[in-house]
């Protein structure tokens, strides 16, 4: 079995005025400037309103704490200096996607013509979890068994109810606009690494694709990096939510290195039963639970997640992130983002107050709490 399982942690945030609290455009000289700070770490992404940050490969979660920690801080200091703040959220709660811009970059550009007018409702972040698996044959075989936990890092980690000023009714309506591009949703099954290279390769062969970075499912083999990267879930307000998802993700896939190191492996299950877990996730975050297919029960996130601790605390002890995998179990009995959005919203309509307004300035404290 491998010894190290280096994570890396990629987010997405939205910039906004600090006044209008509106969503603003980063202006080229706030990028230039993080972008020195912080060499490769710091990118534009498709809207001008977004930028990106990426932690180095980190073997354990305490190192990845301080560097996504000054990542944070680098966006939050130098926006400042425009009058702007980023926040950590999947959808802001009432900008409008059409009022917004893609950035004029060769790969954009392509991009946006590609995807045609599905690319300009892309007004959503993600969270990306890499964690290194450097045996091709060990990715594919790992894929499929990490597929069946998606829909609990994404109930765990819905930060999306609203959009353009309406509550969708869902905790993460991200994905629902994710889900309008090609090649996402839950990864296909295959049986070896070669499978997984000849089935992708044609859409390359074929000049449809210009490599395997076009292929977006809520997790895939990384096209850069050797690593497994998730992307099912929303971005975190919090620093500390964000690196307990980060941790889960870490310890699961050394659970199931562990189990195959005995010769042993998590059942397989079909993806149509995944997928009505992924719907449930996406709908209620962690209000009404997931389904238990082997208990045959629908089982509150709070009790799932508890037996998911169990299983887990020996890759935990021996990763040391026992206190980020505890936090869960609070998210998962307290409530997400979402859950916390809805509440602010709730009681700002209460005082008379304009609640899309007073959810962005909680996301402003939600962002900074723990820098």
């Amino acid at each position: 079995m491998q010894q190290d399982f280096t994570i890396g942690i990629e987010e997405e945030y939205l910039l906004v005025d600090r006044d209008s609290l509106h969503l603003a455009e980063a202006p080229a000289a706030l990028m230039e400037a993080c972008q020195a700070d912080f060499e490769g770490q710091v990118s534009p992404e498709f809207l001008q309103c977004q930028i990106e940050v990426g932690t180095r490969p980190h073997t354990t979660v305490k190192s990845a704490r301080e560097d996504l920690r000054r990542l944070r801080s680098c966006v939050s200091k130098r926006a400042a200096e425009y009058n702007l703040s980023p926040i950590a959220v999947s959808c802001h709660p009432f900008a409008d996607w059409k009022k917004q811009h893609h950035t004029r970059k060769e790969r954009y550009d392509a991009l946006q013509h590609a995807l045609g007018g599905v690319a300009r409702r892309m007004l959503i972040c993600g969270m990306h979890v890499h964690v290194g698996v450097e045996d091709p044959a060990l990715r594919a075989d790992l894929m499929p068994q990490l597929s069946y936990f998606l829909p609990h890092l994404l109930a765990l980690s819905a930060s999306s109810p609203f959009w353009n000023g309406e509550d969708t009714g869902l905790s993460s309506y991200r994905l629902t606009v994710f889900d309008n591009l090609p090649r996402t949703g839950l990864p296909p099954v295959y049986n070896s690494w070669s499978e997984y290279e000849r089935t992708t390769g044609v859409l390359v062969e074929l000049g449809v694709i210009e490599d395997t970075s076009k292929i977006w499912w809520d997790l895939r083999p990384s096209h850069r990096f050797p690593t497994l990267e998730t992307r099912i879930m929303d971005v975190q307000p919090r620093l500390e939510h964000t690196l307990s998802l980060a941790a889960l993700v870490q310890a699961l896939t050394r659970m199931l290195c562990r189990l195959k190191a005995r010769n042993l492996r998590w059942r397989q299950y079909d993806r149509f039963l995944i997928g009505e877990n992924r719907w449930r996730a996406q709908r209620y975050g962690v209000g009404e639970g997931l389904i238990d297919f082997g208990d045959r029960s629908i089982k509150p996130m709070a009790e799932l997640i508890g037996e998911l601790m169990g299983m887990l605390a020996e890759d935990a002890a021996a990763l040391g992130t026992m206190t980020e995998l505890a936090r869960l179990r609070q998210i998962a009995e307290t409530g997400t983002s979402a859950t916390r959005q809805r509440r602010v919203h709730a009681e700002a309509v209460a005082k008379g107050e304009d609640p899309g307004q007073a959810v962005v300035r909680h996301l402003i404290e939600e962002f900074h709490a723990d820098l």
